[in-house]
């Protein structure tokens, strides 16, 4: 067995983006597992780490130096490979995703590195997770030229912030603190992936299943059914929409509920977290109820629809799959 590798990073006040980097990087390959991290800004202890992230002002990977603080640093994830789309310039954190992503997610999840799966949640995990941190350690404001309605202050970099030592703590224990911020992040990076591998990625072959399979629902091919009940299916429709080369876009989803047997409807929004949708269920339906409801409709056993006219119930297939051909084709 050989020596233990060493990971160097800064001492003093620490930030997400090397908390994350440190904590991905033993995940990344066996050798890294146990490795010791050394806090230091002393470069004759950092070039004897195996690896260095956030200091040094150097980034040169064939060497495994990982810092973005010197002025010539501008790179982003499209930088380094054009067909990323992500322009955010990166920390510490994006660089160690970067070069490691794929070995950290097929190392967790146990799947082949080159599998469709590792890409799809290598990308995933960039956007809705690294991406952020990147954003926030640069100084990179959520948007421009419009004030901020409200600022958000319990975001991941704000919590690992918080386990700084206080300014008034006489004998701050900062090696402590750094560990507990590891294991913070370690914990929400693992709680992502494997909200994504297990729960989010599962739903996919659903959902492409249920598109390729529209007509069969209506002729239309404006509807689809999830059969075995509802699934995180909207950042998959959309996707696979473009990727399909769907020419008319879905407009609505149906399933059945499992807790209370009845069937859903659901209109498929303008975009994953947009609130307006292609095309909202009537709007004399809006608000109205059971009997209120049929009777206006014209359609037995009706639950329900929401005000907003997003979503309605019903109690059966026949019932959902009118309530949506009613609203495609109004009398």
């Amino acid at each position: 067995m050989g020596p233990k590798v060493k990971i160097g990073t800064h001492n003093g006040t620490f930030h997400c983006d090397e908390v994350l980097a440190c904590s991905l990087l033993k995940h990344a390959k066996p050798e890294y597992k146990n490795a010791e991290i050394v806090r230091s800004r002393n470069m004759d202890i950092l070039n004897e780490c195996d690896i260095v992230v956030d200091v040094g002002a150097v980034y040169e990977p064939s060497c495994h130096r990982y810092d973005h603080h010197q002025r010539s640093f501008n790179h982003t994830m499209n930088t380094l490979n054009s067909e990323y789309p992500w322009t955010i310039k990166l920390s510490s954190a994006g660089l160690v995703y970067f070069h490691f992503g794929h070995e950290i997610i097929a190392n967790i999840l146990k799947l082949p590195m080159d599998s469709e799966e590792v890409k799809i949640l290598y990308k995933k995990l960039y956007e809705n997770f690294i991406q952020e941190i990147d954003a926030i350690d640069n100084g990179i404001e959520p948007c421009e030229g419009s004030q901020h309605k409200y600022q958000i202050h319990t975001h991941l970099s704000a919590r690992v912030k918080h386990l700084n030592p206080s300014w008034n703590e006489p004998n701050p224990d900062e090696t402590k603190c750094f560990e507990k911020a590891c294991q913070l992040v370690e914990q929400e990076f693992l709680d992502r992936l494997n909200f994504y591998g297990k729960i989010w990625l599962p739903a996919r072959d659903i959902v492409k299943s249920a598109v390729q399979n529209r007509f069969s629902v209506h002729s239309s091919g404006e509807i689809i059914e999830f059969a075995n009940g509802g699934c995180p299916w909207k950042e998959h429709l959309f996707e696979l929409e473009e990727s399909l080369k769907v020419e008319k876009p879905i407009k609505f989803v149906i399933y059945p509920e499992t807790l209370n047997k009845a069937w859903r409807v659901q209109c498929v929004s303008m975009s994953p977290f947009s609130y307006e949708n292609r095309l909202s269920l009537r709007k004399e339906w809006c608000g109205l109820r059971e009997e209120e409801l049929s009777k206006q409709s014209g359609i037995d056993d009706c639950v329900f629809v929401h005000m907003s006219g997003f979503t309605g119930g019903n109690k059966t297939r026949e019932g959902v799959l009118q309530m949506a051909l009613k609203t495609l084709n109004p009398e």
